[in-house]
């Protein structure tokens, strides 16, 4: 089994995670406090070892493997020419934006959800819409009669999270699939962002269900992200890809790049492929001690904090805590104050509500709860 338990001295590394309010016990960015795998600090190892660093392409073993990721995971049989490699999937949504938005057209999305969704319309000039998820049976899923009420003649992209950050809901199928009929519909791109797909807590209760599992008609109208960066821990080096069967959509997403995206780094390259070929035992024990931390932080705070709300987590690190019913007024500021630094719901569009990252070892995390609930619960 990996070692997850070993804590890593990160301060004073120029981590965004640590380093950024130092004086407070981070557990914010979706950054994992984990070595990442062997087979990719090895890759990566290598590549340096050649000692040029000169402009990168995609080289044919990586397209190979990413070919081999999409077949084995997803089921799905992609050509090369559908891959878009990418620096970052951030970009990607600004990017999409750019592609099929002018100014006055809208952006919808549902929340709450990942902040950068909430922001990508003002670089193409256009509009937010959102909709709240909405607790069915004690899931939350999509609320369709408001999404029919809020989307206009004018909207042109529905951005969608799943698995989905920060509730960690893993949609089935016929969500999937009613959302893209709602896409067709209304004439919208389905920008599907799904970097948390290899981070499925029990994937044979909540399998994952790609945009690319989609009727081909339907799929025609998709753009899906994906990236290792979430899973292997290796966000820092900026490497993701896009997958885009329809031809004519594919080229507009490409063309509205311009020269405004950076050049892909060349050990990027390398990592991607690495995890992707060698990470796969390295997931299967990265997941069994995410299940733990996981139902560690879920029954502490049911039980310590009764009124706080913590969804089923299906996937993710990420935990999405709703303290609206609580007598904490700002429930961010208090934890600061204790000396926590979690993530203020009010930049994924909810108030009232934090989001706390698991993803770290489970003595860190118990004492990390042991602050929080007094503070919160009180």
């Amino acid at each position: 089994m990996t070692d997850f338990d070993t804590p890593i001295a990160r301060r004073g590394t120029g981590s965004l995670k640590w380093d950024k309010r130092p004086e407070l016990n981070p557990l914010w960015v979706a950054d994992m406090d984990f070595v990442s795998p062997p087979e990719v600090i090895e890759a990566i190892r290598s590549r340096v070892d050649h000692g040029v660093f000169g402009y990168a392409q995609a080289h044919p073993s990586l397209v190979e493997t990413l070919q081999s990721y999409l077949q084995n995971r997803i089921g799905y049989s992609a050509p090369e020419e559908e891959i878009v490699h990418l620096g970052g999937l951030v970009p990607a949504l600004s990017l999409a934006a750019r592609a099929f938005g002018k100014a006055g057209d809208k952006v919808l999305t549902c929340t709450p959800v990942y902040p950068p969704f909430l922001g990508i319309h003002h670089d193409a000039a256009m509009e937010l819409l959102t909709v709240d998820h909405v607790d069915s049976g004690g899931k939350w899923t999509f609320d369709w009669q408001a999404l029919e009420d809020k989307v206009t003649p004018d909207t042109k992209i529905f951005v969608l999270s799943n698995p989905q950050n920060p509730m960690g809901r893993v949609f089935a199928e016929d969500e999937i699939t009613q959302l893209a009929t709602f896409c067709e519909k209304h004439d919208l791109i389905l920008l599907s962002d799904e970097i948390h797909c290899d981070l499925i807590l029990d994937e044979e209760k909540t399998p994952h269900f790609s945009a690319l599992n989609l009727s081909e008609a339907l799929r025609d109208r998709t753009i899906t992200l994906l990236a290792p960066s979430k899973t292997y821990n290796i966000a820092g080096l900026g490497y993701a890809f896009a997958v885009i069967p329809n031809d004519s959509i594919r080229r507009r997403f490409t063309a509205a790049r311009g020269h405004t995206l950076p050049e892909i780094n060349c050990i990027a390259y390398y990592a991607a492929e690495a995890a992707y070929k060698h990470g796969e035992p390295w997931r299967q024990d990265l997941l069994a001690y995410l299940r733990t931390n996981r139902d560690l932080l879920t029954s502490t705070i049911r039980e310590r904090i009764p009124g706080a709300k913590v969804p089923q987590i299906e996937a993710t690190y990420l935990a999405w805590i709703d303290c609206t019913a609580l007598q904490i007024e700002n429930p961010i500021r208090a934890v600061e104050d204790a000396g926590l630094y979690l993530s203020d719901g009010a930049f994924f569009g909810h108030p009232r509500c934090v989001r706390m990252n698991f993803g770290t070892q489970t003595e860190r995390l118990k004492s990390a709860l042991d602050t929080f609930c007094p503070v919160v619960g009180s």
